[in-house]
């Protein structure tokens, strides 16, 4: 089954830190770039990071540039998020995205003292 699954999400209080796990399967994992993206009640999904199909170029949406890191496993079919310093803001449902369209149910992200 083609799909994606995400896990890692929760509550979490301001300057903590979170790891989100995205599991592939179904598709050549190694062949498609990836990307986080989150959305809040009301507004358009943003974009949060990307990374190549070999991990060597990432991106970085300017708001969380420093504090979170992409990283994928290609052994492994997955694709990783890592989250420091969190702040409220950063509270959301995260999607990962593989290149070819695929979506993944997403995880609830709750940054709150």
């Amino acid at each position: 089954q083609v799909q994606l699954v995400e896990s890692g999400g929760g509550l979490v209080h301001p300057g903590g830190s979170l790891r989100l796990s995205c599991a592939a399967s179904g598709f050549t994992f190694s062949s498609y770039g990836m990307t986080w993206y989150r959305q809040t009640p009301g507004k358009e999904r943003e974009l949060v990071a990307s990374i190549s199909s070999a991990g060597g170029s990432t991106n970085y949406a300017d708001s969380v540039k420093g504090r979170f890191t992409i990283s994928r496993d290609n052994a492994k079919n997955t694709l990783y998020l890592q989250m420091n310093n969190l702040k409220p803001e950063d509270t959301a449902v995260y999607y990962c995205r593989a290149w070819l369209g695929l979506w993944g149910q997403g995880t609830q992200v709750t940054v709150s003292s």
